[in-house]
This record gives C-alpha cells, sequence and structure tokens, in this order.
C-alpha cells in the first residue's frame, strides 16, 4: 500500500455491544495483554465487563468510554501482531471519544494516560449531563432551525445531510413528532447514548474535566490528528490541543468538516478500528461503525477512495493481508 495516504479511524459511543472484544481476546494475545493493561490501569475487570457485561453496564458512559478505547487498542495491536508490515498511517481521527484513541496512535498520549482520561471524562458526562441524541435527515441549518424551537443543541455535523440535535428526552420526542407531521417521508434515529453530549448540557462536565486534561502527560503527536472541535488537523502544541479537547465537550462533533480535511489532504484510504454495530449478537456479525458516513460523504470524491476496517477477528486478518 505504498501508494495509499491512510488514515486510522476509531468510532465513538453507539459503537459498543454486549461481547465487544471477547473473539480477538481469544484469538490474539497482544489483545490479552491489552485487556490485562487497561484493568490494571482502570481498576476493575475491564474484560468481564466487554465479554460479559453481568451487570448491564456496558452502556453507562462511564464504562463505554473505557471499553471502546481499549477495544480500539486491542484490535489495532491485533493486526499489528499478524500483519507482516504493519500500515504506518499518514493521520489519524476518532469521532467523539475516538479522538482520544486516534491521539494514542500518534504517541500525543500513551494508552493508560488516555484511559485515565476517558474515565474520569465518562464519569463526569454521567453524572453532570442529562438527555439524549437523535440523527436527522437533514442539513446543519435545517437541523438548528428545529433545535431552537424546543431548546436542543446540535451535537454533530455528521454528513452533508445528517445532523445531530440533543435535549431533554420530552423536548426531543416534541421536535420528533412535530418534525414527522411536516417531513412523513423522514425519520430521526434515537442514539444509544446517556446524555445531550457535545451541546449545553455538557458545560458543567467540561469545567470538571478541565484540570484532569490540563494536568494529563500530552505531547506533540508524530503523525497528524483530526480535531473534532475544528473540523481539521490539530495544531502541534499540547496545550492546545488539550484546549480543543475541552470544548469538543460542549461543542458539535464537526465529522463532515474532518473528513473534508482528511480528503484536501489527499487521504485515500480509510481504516477504521474497534467498535461495531448491526444486529447480530456476536463480533462476528457486527460492521463498521463509521464506514457508511465515510462513504457517502467521499462519494464522488476526486480521488478513488478505498476502506478497510479491523474490527473482530475476520477484518483484522484481512487487514492483516493487506500489501
Amino acid at each position: 500500500m505504498t501508494d495509499k495516504r491512510v488514515i486510522f479511524l476509531f468510532p465513538g459511543q453507539g459503537s459498543q455491544y454486549q461481547g465487544i472484544g471477547s473473539d480477538i481476546a481469544a484469538r490474539f494475545e497482544s489483545a490479552r495483554r491489552t485487556y490485562e493493561e487497561a484493568s490494571d490501569t482502570l481498576g476493575y475487570d475491564i474484560s468481564k465487563l466487554s465479554f460479559e457485561d453481568p451487570a448491564g453496564q456496558i452502556n453507562l458512559t462511564r464504562f463505554t468510554q473505557p471499553v471502546l478505547l481499549t477495544h480500539h487498542m486491542a484490535c489495532l495491536r491485533a493486526y499489528q501482531e499478524l500483519a507482516d508490515e504493519p500500515i504506518i498511517p499518514h493521520a489519524a481521527a476518532g469521532h467523539s471519544l475516538g479522538e482520544y484513541s486516534a491521539l494514542v496512535v500518534a504517541n500525543a498520549l500513551s494508552f493508560p494516560s488516555a484511559l485515565n482520561l476517558v474515565k474520569q471524562r465518562g464519569e463526569l458526562m454521567g453524572e453532570y449531563g442529562e438527555g439524549e441524541m437523535s440523527a436527522m435527515p437533514v442539513d446543519l441549518e435545517t437541523a438548528k432551525s428545529w433545535a431552537d424551537r424546543y431548546f436542543c443543541g446540535i451535537g454533530g455535523i455528521n454528513l452533508p445531510a445528517q445532523t445531530v440535535v440533543a435535549g431533554a428526552a420530552h423536548d426531543l420526542d416534541a421536535l420528533e413528532s412535530d418534525f414527522v407531521a411536516e417531513n412523513p417521508r423522514k425519520r430521526s434515529v434515537r442514539l444509544k447514548t446517556e446524555g445531550a453530549f457535545h451541546t449545553y448540557y455538557m458545560v458543567e462536565a467540561a469545567r470538571r474535566f478541565r484540570g484532569a486534561l490540563e494536568s494529563a502527560d500530552l505531547t506533540e503527536p508524530g503523525i497528524r490528528v483530526l480535531s473534532n472541535y475544528a473540523g481539521r488537523y490539530h495544531e502541534q502544541e499540547p496545550r492546545l490541543i488539550k484546549a480543543h479537547l475541552f470544548f469538543q465537550l460542549f461543542h458539535p462533533v464537526n465529522w463532515i468538516g474532518c473528513i473534508r480535511s482528511a480528503l484536501a489532504d489527499g487521504i485515500n484510504t480509510f481504516m477504521e478500528f474497534g467498535g461495531g454495530i448491526g444486529k447480530g449478537e456476536v463480533p462476528a456479525d457486527k460492521r463498521p461503525n463509521l464506514e457508511g458516513m465515510i462513504k457517502k460523504a467521499t462519494r464522488g470524491a476526486e480521488i478513488e477512495i478505498e476502506y478497510f476496517s479491523a474490527i473482530n477477528v475476520d477484518s483484522v486478518e484481512a487487514a492483516a493481508r493487506l500489501g
């Protein structure tokens, strides 16, 4: 793949599921070590939580975020263990929580440091946040006009015609009901989140998270990393990166901006690590979380785009065979 400009991608909340990581931990020694390292860092058995979820906690934000970060790294390390010549990416990006994994790949954060940050981030978002999120099949301007009427905020700009709104459950209920009444052929989709993330509902969580960010050992990235907050590459200065991670908590995830910035940089190959979505109950049944958005956003691009993933045993093995 010497002629490819590759970006590594990491999905955010909504891509967790009971049993996540169980297959790669059974197959790859590097994945097992990753789960052991995460458990030692977090102070609880994240393997049991991820593989079995006996207490039904995996969808609680305080646990979802460490679960996904660990799975991201376990899939990446399994791929690196198996591949004869693992790809070295030109850049990295992640959706919301996934941005921390991208910074780990760029060697700006160590894996334990990132785990400690997302542990605190998830705890604060769960404790001080409230509300829900809904993906609307409309552009930003239209979504904002609806959100404003119901005291909701914009939580994410995923695609030119897909915008996430967020707010109190009763406000979203009213918004969706009236939206469908006016647009009977369109439907919004509620997301698996515990709060109205990336909106004004997260301001108090962000205020309390600032100290953790400021004290974190974060260094200049070794490769370029896209900022959800800015929709473009982070500056190299660690303090600015921390500031953008702070603002990310209560500003929309500008995912379409990130994709456009990647394309403008000549990125032509996307590789997604970790997470999984779909109705199937086992890892082998899951499909990549970000693939659909990337393919829609890059349709008609001037350069030919390729997409690969490493989210379960089969896809890790397929990714390792890439030349």
